[in-house]
């Protein structure tokens, strides 16, 4: 019993993970996409080859295209899908994170955004334009794009999942 108990809840993990990691992606780049590409011109193509030029460096970019736009697709969804892994364990570590999605949710999204733009972006070999200038609207953009098209949505994913579990357990024991 207590095998498949655990097979049970690595396959509720998985499954939570995945779906919230896929729809904070999905939301995120669907952001991108429609900001940058209203706002600048920008295309999905030109996105999804420069968050691969953050892996391999603009040079490899320029003479694989085709490749760095599959490379940069599947780096965005692993970074999704990093964030909801995190909240994933912390909510299992503390489980009233879970009751609170818009509070931690929130907060998911700040930390995320400052993980992002203070410590993986300068660590990557994207591109550093030395003539950029702070933008608010872009700046605005992300951190409202990490808060609610990434924290939230993960949060609330993790809590229905915590949710049905303990709903479940309930049952089990004839509670419900």
């Amino acid at each position: 019993m207590e095998t498949s108990t655990l097979v049970t809840h690595r396959a509720d993990a998985l499954k939570t993970i995945l779906s919230a990691g896929l729809l904070a992606g999905a939301l995120d780049i669907a952001d991108a996409i429609l900001y940058f590409g209203l706002r600048f011109g920008i295309s999905a193509k030109m996105i999804f080859m420069h968050i691969a030029s953050g892996l391999t460096g603009p040079r490899y970019v320029a003479h694989h295209p085709a490749v760095s736009v599959v490379l940069g697709f599947c780096l965005h969804f692993l970074i999704a899908c990093s964030a909801a892994t995190l909240f994933y364990l912390v909510a299992r570590l503390l489980p009233s994170i879970a009751s609170r999605p818009y509070t931690f949710g929130t907060l998911l999204g700040l930390v995320w955004y400052g993980f992002m733009y203070n410590i993986v972006i300068p660590l990557s070999a994207v591109p550093r334009n030395p003539n950029a200038k702070f933008s608010f609207p872009n700046f605005l953009n992300e951190l409202l794009a990490h808060v609610f098209l990434v924290g939230i949505p993960i949060a609330l994913m993790v809590r229905r999942s915590a949710r049905f579990r303990f709903e479940e357990v309930l049952a089990m024991e004839g509670r419900k």
